[in-house]
């Protein structure tokens, strides 16, 4: 900045004016100060500027998958909020990893980012109380914290599963299977009593079978495909509610291409997230609409509000409400 102030003949005070207030400087001097700043390709030391203030411009966010769409979803929602806050959001992939989860939760702490948004699939509580420790804000997605730990932004997930099953039985579908994996997954809890309290309401009228896929992905809706596909007709679910849209999407595969039965006819399937893949697949998938985008936004605005807030602030949990998308897989 010293070398910056010398080329331009101003003073360092001006320099980082230019950089930080650019309001204060007239538009001829602030022109000099940037000219010179490109002929000597000077880049300000945004870490040095963390040191002084304890914070930067940046937030940090931790997505547990970033190849499902309602993480991608996520990010451009706190994005959007992030820019219109002057703030710039840095994104970290864990892959579901936990351990790598806690290095990135380290890596944002370390550059003393503003606050970070984690949206984990697991319990996270030793990872906030650390960054909390340290000062860093932080809000959690999709995943409800344990009581005063920090803010949330939540689906209503017990509902996800309910207006899945609701909507099988509203179309006549009387044997229901929930395929699903990882009950550890608050997410993976919350639907599966959903789709329970659907089927108990018609008072023993509808079945359920309840099916271990030992996985989320497309491979495991393969495995569980061609197992239903290896059934007896009469022991044959006639609507499936799937935890998941690539788990949904593999079961089609294997069922409607490979084994020649009708989807929806025979069998019809819903999943739970509305994920990209959704209206590609053999079958376009009815699914369970998730607001990422908004969840994201309301995650940057409860971060803000607590950066601003200060020690008078109060952790608040906001849950948005998912929708029921109608195609193919499982028509009215």
């Amino acid at each position: 900045m010293q070398d910056v102030a010398k080329a331009a003949g101003v003073s360092l005070g001006t320099v980082s004016n230019v950089l930080n207030h650019p309001a204060k400087v007239s538009p001829v001097t602030a022109q000099r100060v940037r000219e010179a700043i490109s002929r000597l390709g000077f880049v300000r030391n945004d870490a040095a500027r963390s040191l002084a203030s304890g914070s930067n411009d940046s937030v940090g966010m931790v997505l547990a998958d970033i190849e499902n769409s309602l993480f991608i979803d996520m990010a451009h929602g706190a994005q959007e909020a992030a820019r219109t806050a002057g703030l710039n959001l840095l994104l970290a992939n864990t892959a579901c990893d936990m351990g790598l989860q806690n290095d990135y939760l380290d890596v944002f702490d370390e550059a003393r980012v503003t606050g970070v948004l984690l949206a984990p699939m697991e319990d996270s509580t030793e990872g906030i109380a650390r960054m909390r420790s340290h000062g860093r804000q932080i809000v959690l997605l999709n995943y409800a914290p344990r009581p005063g730990t920090c803010c949330s932004v939540l689906v209503n997930n017990e509902h996800v599963g309910y207006l899945a099953a609701r909507h099988l039985i509203d179309t006549g579908r009387t044997r229901l299977a929930y395929v699903v994996a990882h009950d550890d997954y608050q997410p993976v809890r919350d639907r599966r009593r959903g789709v329970r309290a659907a089927v108990e309401e018609t008072g023993g009228r509808v079945a359920l079978e309840e099916i271990d896929s030992a996985g989320l992905t497309t491979a495991h809706g393969h495995l569980v495909g061609r197992a239903l596909a290896g059934r007896e007709p009469d022991d044959l679910p006639d609507g499936l509610v799937v935890v998941t849209d690539e788990l949904a999407n593999g079961i089609i595969h294997e069922l409607h291409t490979v084994a020649g039965t009708d989807v929806p006819g025979r069998i019809a399937i819903v999943g739970c997230e509305n994920n990209r893949t959704a209206g590609s697949a053999a079958v376009p998938l009815t699914a369970v609409d998730l607001p990422g985008r908004a969840m994201g936004q309301e995650a940057m605005r409860l971060l803000l509000d607590e950066v601003a807030s200060g020690a008078q602030h109060r952790h608040a949990t906001v849950v948005l409400e998912p929708e029921l998308i109608v195609r193919a897989s499982a028509p009215h």
